[in-house]
């Protein structure tokens, strides 16, 4: 199982030279967790850059993988480690979702680079 991290949605949308990293991962949907948190950031954010027909067309390519919604569990383990490691609240609830998965997580986000355990990190 696989989780890509917002950055990596976003490379993947604007089809920069860094999408090659994530594609496949991605195109990989019966393998693809996606954390309620990521449909938030992604559809922001591409709100913000585009419109909202391009960031609803997202979305739905995003719920083709199966959607890891925050449930009290999830948010106690999301704390936890947001605690433990410092990390922002997004980063707690989508590495809190990979580990609860059994997944592995693809990024370019720094803040996973100290992170250790089922991690694809690739540096900006």
């Amino acid at each position: 199982m696989n989780i890509v991290d917002s950055s990596g949605w976003f490379e993947y949308f604007s089809d920069s030279n860094r999408a090659d990293y994530f594609s496949e991962t991605i195109e990989s949907t019966e393998k693809l967790i996606v954390p309620a948190i990521t449909i938030f950031e992604v559809f922001k954010k591409l709100l913000i850059e585009t419109n909202e027909d391009k960031a609803l067309t997202a979305i739905a390519y995003m719920q083709l993988g199966t959607i890891a919604d925050l449930d009290q569990d999830l948010s106690l383990l999301s704390a936890k480690i947001s605690y433990e490691n410092k990390l922002p609240m997004a980063d707690s609830i989508i590495y809190a979702t990979a580990l609860k998965y059994d997944a592995t997580l693809w990024t370019q986000d720094k803040d996973f680079k100290k992170i250790k355990g089922k991690i694809k990190y690739f540096p900006k």
